[in-house]
């Protein structure tokens, strides 16, 4: 569906995922999509959209397209739509309400959509809306799970029982074991994250980086659930100011002023380095984040780790197949490939 060779779809990272960063996702043979809200208007997205087309190499890309529940922040939607078909995009993201008339527009110029869900019901409502495809995200996602309180493994399962569309499955995944888990709950793909936070083409501040690689399993917290606007951060002083107002009985996004706005973070964080400022969206699985490198090295790790899983597991069930993620799966002559 979205013409990749590797199961993986990067998460479109609010402020993060621009051409370079996306550009390397699709040379590692996955998905990236560029956050067009991340940019000050729709000519901003066509000129990244272009970028991200040089440094690609002729593979496939997408764009992520949210939609709010603030009307006022989707008066830009149409337009950077509008920018991405003129130039060519055909692969999309949506995520936050329903995406409406724009799924209508992406077929009918011949694209293709995946919604980003929380819940089983939010993705039944998206495949009756005509989407092509769910992305089902746990309570472990870094940024907006949702009011969801479900794991990724358990709403896995129960997308593989109830959806008729193919599915991705993210929240909290960082290793290519895991990956294969997905896969075997009947996911088509996994949405990952925190994972390439330390890559190498994420434009971010040094000291941010190398803080991550300290960040273990319990280095994120929640916030805002209170307001129905759950928020999966890295734990630091605004998070936890924030954690302090919202305790204090504060009812309305406006009670937390500057603390919880993109661009405080953007500013503070990501382009001076002060990681104890500012909501950064992260989830457990920066766990799995030992070192900086490549985009690419880190999809090959992954892909390493997904092989060697997969070994295991043929070890276990007792059955001679070899599986290599850089070829097609290869059988043993005593078994039936279609029993297989």
């Amino acid at each position: 569906m979205f013409g990749i060779e590797r199961p993986i779809l990067c998460g479109g990272l609010m402020w993060l995922s621009d051409a370079k960063y996306v550009a390397a996702s699709a040379r590692a043979r996955c998905m990236g999509f560029i956050t067009t809200r991340s940019f000050d208007d729709a000519r901003s997205v066509r000129a990244e959209i272009r970028k991200c087309r040089d440094l690609a190499a002729g593979r496939p890309f997408g764009v992520n397209l949210t939609v709010s529940a603030r009307e006022s922040a989707n008066r830009r939607v149409n337009a950077d739509l509008d920018a991405a078909l003129e130039e060519g995009v055909r692969h999309f993201e949506t995520a936050g309400l329903p995406p409406g008339d724009l799924v209508r527009r992406i077929h009918d110029a011949g694209g293709v959509v995946i919604h980003k869900c929380s819940s089983t019901r939010h993705a039944l409502s998206a495949q009756a809306m005509g989407v092509d495809a769910v992305a089902i995200v746990g309570m472990e996602e870094g940024g907006h799970p949702g009011m969801n309180e479900l794991p990724a493994s358990l709403l896995g399962a129960l997308a593989s029982e109830r959806l008729r569309i193919p599915f991705a499955l993210g929240g909290g995944i960082g290793t290519g074991a895991q990956i294969l888990a997905a896969l075997s709950l009947g996911a088509g793909a996994v949405v990952m994250g925190s994972r390439f936070l330390v890559a190498e083409e994420i434009a971010v501040h040094p000291a941010y980086k190398n803080r991550l690689l300290e960040c273990d399993e319990n280095s994120t917290m929640t916030v805002l659930r209170s307001l129905r606007n759950t928020w999966r951060v890295l734990r630091n002083d605004t998070a936890e100011e924030v954690a302090r107002i919202e305790a204090s009985g504060a009812d309305n996004h406006e009670a937390f002023g500057e603390l919880i706005l993109g661009r405080y973070a953007r500013d503070h964080c990501y382009r001076e380095g002060d990681w104890s400022r500012g909501m950064l969206s992260l989830g457990p699985a920066i766990a799995f984040a030992d070192r900086i490198q490549p985009t690419e090295e880190i999809v090959e790790q992954l892909m390493a780790e997904f092989t060697a899983a997969s070994h295991r597991l043929a070890s276990v069930l007792g059955l001679a197949v070899r599986i290599d993620c850089t070829d097609r799966p290869s059988y043993d002559s005593a078994i039936d490939k279609e029993s297989v």
